[in-house]
Parts: structure tokens; C-alpha cells; sequence
């Protein structure tokens, strides 16, 4: 099976979002880009995907574009005069060629121009509920995993710590 790639038009996403865009709009831009990538990044380990969320950065003057890995998860700022429709273009006819790919954007233009490259499209809204779907998944199966005890620190150590601790504890002449 092939490695899969997401590829996520970052600002797209964001005001697509209404959770995102409130925070965009009563706290700061980048506060929401941080939250988009947080969220997408706990998506990318529950899917084990290769995630690329980009952001348009194409208005800063002199821009050189940057690329940032944050834990598994490619952060891109396009550089200056190309936007993020345009790079996610170019990665996307590269990928296609040996990965599946799918971008997430709402923008039907760049949805039509993926697919015609081979990608598969994913709405902000499809990607928002496949998100949390993931997430619910991933709850439920650590619940089932590791059922809640007393909440107590010894109850949730791994058996060799809890036996070092037990040993620490009934040797008090250390």
C-alpha cells in the first residue's frame, strides 16, 4: 500500500473552521495557525499519514518561504508572489507520481486542479468531520486500553517503574 500525503491549504481551512476563525478573529492569525497545526498533527499520528499544512506567506515582501518540521508535521510559508494554491500545485503533480495525495481545501478551483493531477479532494468540511471522527476513535480506544482506577500516580505506572517504586518503598533504609 502506498504512503499517503495530506496536503492542507492552511488559511482555507481556517476560515472555514468556525472554532478556528473565532480564534482568528478574537485573539491573533497566529494563534489559530497554531491550533489548526496542533489539531492536525494529533490527526496525523491517529492516521499515520504524512501531513504538509500550507500557509500563504506570498504578500511579504522578500519573503523566501521557510519550511518548519514540527514533531512529524510539515509547516510551509510560501515565499514571495507564490501562494499556497500555487506550491500545493507543484508537491501535489511531484507526489502523485508515488504517493496517494489528498488536499484539503474548500476552494473549488483548487479542488478541480487536483484532481485533474491525481489527488484526491477533501472539503474543509470533510476533513473537520473525519478530524473529529478520528479523534473520538482514538478516545475510545485508549479508554478500552486503560481503564480509569483510582486516578492514583501508582496505578498508572508501567511494571517496571511501579516495581522500582515498590522496592524504593519497602527498602526505607536507602
Amino acid at each position: 500500500m502506498k504512503k499517503e500525503y495530506l496536503l492542507v491549504d492552511g488559511y482555507n481551512i481556517i476560515h472555514a473552521w468556525e472554532d478556528l476563525k473565532k480564534i482568528m478573529l478574537e485573539q491573533s492569525l497566529e494563534n489559530a495557525r497554531d491550533k489548526l497545526v496542533s489539531i492536525l498533527s494529533n490527526y496525523q499520528g491517529a492516521k499515520g499519514i504524512e501531513l504538509i499544512i500550507v500557509f500563504d506567506a506570498h504578500l511579504v515582501k522578500g519573503n523566501r518561504g521557510n519550511i518548519e518540521k514540527i514533531g512529524k508535521t510539515y509547516v510551509v510559508y510560501t515565499k514571495e508572489a507564490e501562494t499556497a494554491d500555487n506550491y500545493i500545485e507543484r508537491v501535489t503533480k511531484d507526489l502523485v507520481k508515488d504517493y496517494n495525495v489528498k488536499v484539503a481545501t474548500s476552494d473549488r478551483l483548487e479542488q478541480t486542479i487536483i484532481m485533474g493531477a491525481g489527488a484526491i479532494r477533501v472539503s474543509a468540511t470533510e476533513l473537520r468531520q473525519d478530524v473529529r471522527f478520528t479523534a473520538k476513535r482514538v478516545r475510545k480506544t485508549i479508554e478500552e486500553i486503560k481503564p480509569i482506577k483510582n486516578n492514583m500516580l501508582f496505578d498508572n505506572l508501567d511494571p517496571k517503574t511501579a516495581k522500582w517504586f515498590e522496592e524504593m518503598r519497602q527498602n526505607k533504609n536507602m
